[in-house]
């Protein structure tokens, strides 16, 4: 009996490594795309929250999501580029050349991200921390669409 369980233990362990294996480039896309939404998520939280923008009151929202954005990116290049496209050259050269690629793919939905917290929070006076995160889902799920066609393999 104790041999049918370590049996059925390693077939279990085989299946979930070549599981893992089949599916690593989404599972460590979505760890990290992860962990770039939550400093995204608490860089704004904490400037939208507690900044006190004195006369750039009105526009809060946009502002703080700017900054958020441009931090988060940044996290995002420097963790996707060795772990998730597993590019280990950091001649400046190629950095420069990936982080240009990656740029070009972020900024239309960091811009379409900034601008609807600043039409929905800065000017139509919605609520901040509930279209942030609205706004956040649908740029999540373009940013994974777009870095899937930039980086696709031949």
């Amino acid at each position: 009996m104790c041999y049918n369980v370590v049996k059925r233990g390693d077939e279990e362990m085989a299946w979930i490594k070549k599981t893992y294996s089949k599916y690593e480039e989404f599972i460590v896309y979505v760890f990290f795309g992860a962990l770039a939404t939550a400093v995204d998520g608490s860089v704004y939280y904490l400037l939208y929250n507690y900044v006190n923008w004195g006369e750039l009151a009105q526009w809060s929202a946009s502002i703080s999501k700017a900054t958020a954005w441009t931090v988060a990116m940044l996290f995002a290049f420097f963790t996707n580029k060795p772990f998730v496209f597993k590019s280990h050259d950091w001649s400046a050269n190629v950095v420069l050349q990936q982080f240009a690629k990656f740029l070009g793919c972020r900024v239309g939905t960091g811009l379409l991200d900034i601008g609807t917290l600043l039409i929905t929070v800065d000017i139509l006076g919605w609520n901040g921390n509930i279209m942030y995160i609205l706004s956040a889902v649908v740029v999540a799920l373009l940013n994974y669409v777009g870095s899937k066609l930039l980086f696709k393999k031949k």
